[in-house]
């Protein structure tokens, strides 16, 4: 609660200094500029706290977004600290390479980061044992056929 005031506090008070320091102009348009004569909003538009206000809105949201896509881009280190990889430091460089170089950098970091490299590598030895072996395994399926049978 004493976050949400500080926090309203400061933005009501910034508001009001920046309507000290700026100056709204146009405010002394004449009715027959209008259509249907002074419409009831131009009267909070011609405010500058209302404009103040609204600049820092502004702000904040865009302050917020920034913050967001940041958080978005970290995934994959976040994901890599999060396993206990031992892939952390690569992903954080390919991370910053895909900031400032390329994205497909950061693309790879993803999946560095994502990967299950502890199936990818049994799956990889698999394969390597069945290339250095090929008669022991298949002398392995054999005997469990003729058994079977």
């Amino acid at each position: 609660m004493v976050k949400a005031v500080v926090v309203i506090g400061t933005l009501v008070g910034s508001s009001l200094l920046l309507a000290k320091l700026g100056k709204i102009h146009g405010k002394d348009l004449p009715a027959e500029y209008f259509s249907n004569g002074y419409p009831t909003i131009l009267r909070l538009l011609d405010s500058e706290i209302f404009m103040g206000f609204v600049f820092f809105v502004t702000v904040a949201i865009v302050v917020y977004i920034v913050y967001l896509l940041w958080q978005l881009h970290e995934v994959a280190v976040h994901k890599a600290h999060e396993m206990s990889s031992a892939h952390t430091q690569i992903v954080f460089a390919l991370s910053l390479c895909g900031l400032f170089i390329n994205k497909a950098w950061w693309v790879l970091a993803i999946i560095i980061a994502f990967a299950r490299w502890d199936v990818l590598a049994d799956s990889i030895s698999n394969i390597i044992r069945k290339g250095v072996n090929p008669e022991s395994n298949d002398t392995k399926s054999t005997t469990k056929t003729v058994t079977e049978e």
